[in-house]
């Protein structure tokens, strides 16, 4: 009776593990990379969270977050926009990012009121509200856009903060604004499914009484299918403190991500994606 009983307790304990969705290498999420493959190891930070982002029963992208910048690394998604209406403001924090919590995104308010999660707990690996409230000339930048998603359960899962970087108010809402919402549409318009990643390079400033690191750049890579094949790709990158995007190749990024990332090679897509 006794063995059942610590069986029973070892099996209860796997169920709750298995709960939590910070899962190296995205295993439960990887498609959103174009066949599967991820970027290379180069963009890997000391202490990582990969997230497979789920909310009401579904996976919507994936984001590799940096626990100890407090801020994502690159979120990884298919373009899809659509119809589908926001609705609300509130941005969601991730309980899995501690790894003992639950997986579903969920709003601080009420993990700390509803559930009792103290607030230095959900702090303690990632950014809070409280911190994007002491920015100044900063946004709340989300790398996928909520735009860029069809359903009203997908848009609302893009505001959360592992999906959120501080981003230069102008950079913002002028040229990167205008990519996402006007030069996308036509870079995609006749591809039959376009996998993005989207990601920001850790800076050297950290702003929000130094909790949370302001990116040096944010860049984003798109590669398009036609049918099953991929006919192309194409990036881009901003510099965090002015109003300009630089549109490139994705091998030009790739390459421009290298030399950020100390000469480590850094590829974004597997090969098949076009690379001029």
């Amino acid at each position: 009776m006794l063995g059942l009983l610590l069986l029973l307790q070892v099996l209860a304990s796997c169920l709750w593990l298995g709960h939590s969705e910070v899962v190296p290498f995205f295993a439960d999420c990887r498609q959103f990379f174009y066949a599967r493959i991820l970027p290379s190891d180069a963009l890997h930070p000391e202490n990582p969270a990969w997230i497979c982002q789920w909310y009401r029963n579904s996976y919507h992208y994936a984001t590799l977050y940096d626990r100890d910048r407090r801020i994502p690394v690159y979120s990884a998604y298919i373009y899809q926009p659509g119809s589908g209406q926001r609705h609300h403001t509130w941005s969601f924090v991730e309980p899995q990012v501690n790894e003992s919590y639950p997986k579903e995104m969920e709003r601080e308010w009420v993990l700390r009121h509803q559930y009792k999660f103290p607030i230095d707990k959900i702090k303690q690996s990632q950014a809070v509200l409280e911190d994007y409230k002491k920015m100044t000339g900063l946004d709340r930048g989300q790398l996928i856009p909520s735009g860029h998603q069809d359903s009203t359960d997908s848009k609302t899962a893009t505001f959360t903060l592992t999906n959120t970087v501080p981003q230069n108010s102008d950079l913002y809402t002028g040229r990167w604004n205008t990519y996402e919402s006007q030069i996308m549409p036509t870079y995609t318009m006749n591809c039959t499914t376009t996998y993005v990643i989207t990601g920001a390079v850790p800076g050297k400033i950290y702003v929000a009484d130094g909790r949370v690191n302001k990116p040096s750049h944010i860049w984003s890579a798109a590669c398009c299918l036609v049918g099953t094949q991929p006919k192309k790709a194409w990036g881009l990158i901003a510099e965090n403190d002015k109003n300009q995007v630089e549109n490139l190749s994705l091998g030009e990024l790739e390459a421009t991500l290298t030399e950020f990332y100390g000469g480590k090679t850094v590829t974004l897509f597997s090969k098949a994606c076009p690379r001029q």
